[in-house]
């Protein structure tokens, strides 16, 4: 059925005017006022609200077997939670282990999302070795449309990369025009700074910062941007949660590395202190990097708002408290790292940035959806406005104030890192290709709608 949605006022990363927009065959095919339709079509009010375009979350975690346990979600619940967010696009990790096959594994994470996704979604390749077969079946995924590889500088033994394999995977994705995203660590410090903190018998969520202090990670981040130099790729830093990787970052970009920043709504929201609650309620805000300090915090903040950050993502990994975190009681290094956040993340950035007067609306659109798909091969069809992009869209509703809790949340998870926190605003309308899947809030659209997207290396 034809879609129209009136009266509202379009926001884009670099645009702002008040029209109609027509939507008919999955597409954008009219913007303008006062539109004329044909008798049927499906008509949305959006009088004193805005229309965004569908928001890209570029870092997500559905399925994820990890730490001796596999996330909370389906691709059922997340993705319906996705979208009463406001996500109608995410970039899921496909996190294949050093012991996996890579073909098997992106098989695997393509069978899981396949028919059970309400929205839209695409893969980054993750690459855990480098051995003679590596090349070929890389090659083979690039050809399937995942044009994006994720690499670990952590989790040594695991997920990790050693330096002679980080250096092949950036020099092959610099062969094939992919991008390499990078979670950027260092892991041998890390190895050396648990064992010595358990050894003292520090063993609490507490210590999670300690064993992966700012060092560490701005180490890491100068250590792949490196790498990204030396082989002429280009490389993009997940999650970076501190002013000194972002100081490291924007020294290589200043010399001309092609490289990309993303942070994640948990470090733009909450502080080391949520780690730090009393009667292990610490593990729930555990994640790597860990939460920061408030003035890493403002620097994220400074650098988003000028657009040195590109992007924001959640790095949602959904694990429960109750017997999932509690497998670190005794050794915070056995607490499941992650934390829900893709049906929060809109919200909270808009009305912590935007609202609050911390984020201009256009840099919040251009960070929450424009350049994430810029970056990895899907704009012009998703993150804008325009005739002939998807119809995915986003009537989002300024008026509107509540709190969030785990009690209403979707995400599959037994508690909210974002408990009792005020949004001064949410999505009353969401929709997917031109069909409405969110209505004030509530899913009411089709669960099998998603589409694997597949991309194009990016020039």
């Amino acid at each position: 059925m034809p879609l129209l949605i009136k009266n509202g006022e379009i926001i884009t990363g670099d645009s702002r005017f008040r029209a109609d927009i027509y939507c008919e065959g999955e597409i954008i095919t009219r913007i303008g006022p006062a539109l004329k339709v044909p008798p049927g079509t499906e008509e949305i009010d959006a009088a004193g609200q805005y229309v965004f375009p569908g928001f890209v979350d570029p870092h997500v975690h559905i399925h994820l077997p990890f730490m001796g346990t596999l996330s909370k979600d389906t691709h059922t619940t997340g993705s319906q939670a996705a979208l009463i967010g406001g996500t109608t696009t995410f970039i899921e990790m496909c996190a294949g282990t050093r012991f996996d096959d890579p073909l098997e594994s992106y098989g695997l994470w393509k069978s899981k999302a396949a028919g059970n996704s309400a929205c839209d979604y695409a893969f980054h390749m993750g690459v855990s070795r480098f051995d003679t077969t590596t090349a070929d079946q890389l090659r083979e995924v690039v050809r399937d449309g995942t044009t994006s590889f994720k690499v670990y500088l952590a989790y040594k033994g695991f997920f990790g990369v050693d330096d002679e394999e980080l250096f092949k995977v950036l020099a092959l994705a610099k062969e094939l025009g992919v991008i390499v995203t990078a979670h950027a660590e260092n892991a041998d410090l890390i190895a050396q700074l648990q064992a010595q903190l358990l050894a003292e018998g520090k063993t609490g969520p507490e210590w999670h910062e300690p064993s992966r202090p700012v060092q560490v990670e701005a180490d890491g981040t100068s250590h792949f941007a490196t790498f990204v130099e030396a082989t002429g790729a280009k490389g993009y830093v997940v999650h970076l949660s501190c002013e000194a990787a972002l100081a490291a970052a924007m020294a290589a970009k200043s010399r001309g590395v092609d490289l990309a920043i993303e942070c994640v709504i948990p470090h733009l929201i909450l502080d080391a202190s949520y780690a730090e609650r009393p009667d292990f309620e610490g593990a729930k805000y555990v994640m790597s990097p860990p939460l920061r300090t408030l003035r890493d915090q403002r620097a994220l903040w400074w650098a988003l708002e000028q657009g040195f950050i590109d992007t924001v993502g959640t790095d949602h990994a959904p694990f429960d408290f109750r017997g999932q975190k509690e497998m670190g009681r005794e050794d915070f290094t056995q607490i499941p790292n992650g934390i829900a956040a893709i049906e929060d993340r809109v919200n909270l950035l808009y009305t912590y940035g935007v609202s609050r007067g911390r984020l201009d609306i256009h840099r919040f659109v251009d960070a929450a959806s424009t350049r994430a798909a810029k970056l990895f091969g899907l704009f012009p069809r998703k993150g804008t406005i325009q005739i002939g992009s998807d119809a995915d869209l986003v009537v989002y509703d300024p008026r509107y104030r509540g709190k969030l809790s785990a009690s209403t949340q979707v995400m599959n998870v037994d508690y909210s890192g974002y408990e009792g926190m005020e949004i001064d605003g949410r999505p009353s309308v969401v929709t997917v290709r031109g069909a409405v899947q969110v209505r004030d809030g509530t899913f009411i659209g089709d669960p099998t709608r998603g589409e694997l997207l597949r991309r194009e290396p990016v020039s």
